[in-house]
């Protein structure tokens, strides 16, 4: 059972979903009362596609084990990615109640609420998703945007920053950044944070308007 499992994960980390769903639907008929098989099932035809077929197997992990955390975390991730973003919030907040504590699920919680518009409610999961994965650009970048959209702009532009030094070629830092140097009105580092985004993504069309209106700013 074990080891067809792990010949799973195996397999589907490497992208071939086809022997990982042999290897899944051997674990399953094996011990049919173990969630794991199922869950390790949904995540594959999630993967490969097949969502509707993915959250049947979600569902019946949940119904031999009420708190099997990863199932809720695959039915959110199935949600999220149909932009169904309050079932998928529901989902990751059971995930979380049932014990799942990694970066990822914090992240995902944090992000549906940012769908959401409540960006206030996101904060705290970000902030916890950031700390968990220290080195994870999205994590960094997507808190910094949650701080900015609420007005802490400081903090904001520390992790805007962060993602620079974590990736220096990250257009969307160096654009934000240039909007928090023109809100403090300091049109020369914002100009350049716009020419930098532009350099990196020469299609940046809310960097090539920002560079456009700086350069104005410096002609008066």
């Amino acid at each position: 059972m074990e080891e067809k499992n792990r010949a799973g994960i195996a397999y589907m980390q490497k992208g071939n979903y086809e022997e990982a769903i042999k290897c899944f639907h051997d674990a399953i008929e094996e011990n049919p009362n173990d969630p794991v098989g199922y869950i390790n099932f949904g995540t594959v035809l999630a993967a490969a596609g097949e969502e509707e077929k993915a959250l049947n197997f979600f569902k019946k992990a949940i119904e031999l084990d009420s708190n099997a955390a990863a199932a809720y975390y695959g039915m959110g991730s199935v949600f999220y990615k149909r932009q169904q973003f309050a079932q998928a919030k529901d989902m990751f907040e059971q995930a979380i109640q049932k014990g799942l504590n990694d970066g990822d699920v914090f992240f995902m919680l944090g992000m549906s609420l940012m769908h959401l518009e409540a960006p206030r409610l996101a904060l705290p999961y970000l902030q916890r998703a950031a700390e968990l994965n220290e080195s994870d650009v999205e994590a960094v970048f997507q808190l910094g945007l949650c701080l900015a959209q609420l007005e802490f702009v400081d903090e904001a532009m520390r992790y805007f920053q962060k993602t620079i030094q974590l990736n220096e070629r990250h257009a969307d830092a160096y654009y934000n950044l240039g909007v928090i140097y023109a809100y403090k009105d300091d049109v020369k580092t914002a100009l350049k944070m716009f020419t930098t985004a532009l350099q990196i993504q020469p299609d940046h069309l809310l960097a090539g308007y920002g560079k456009k209106m700086m350069e104005k700013a410096l002609q008066r």
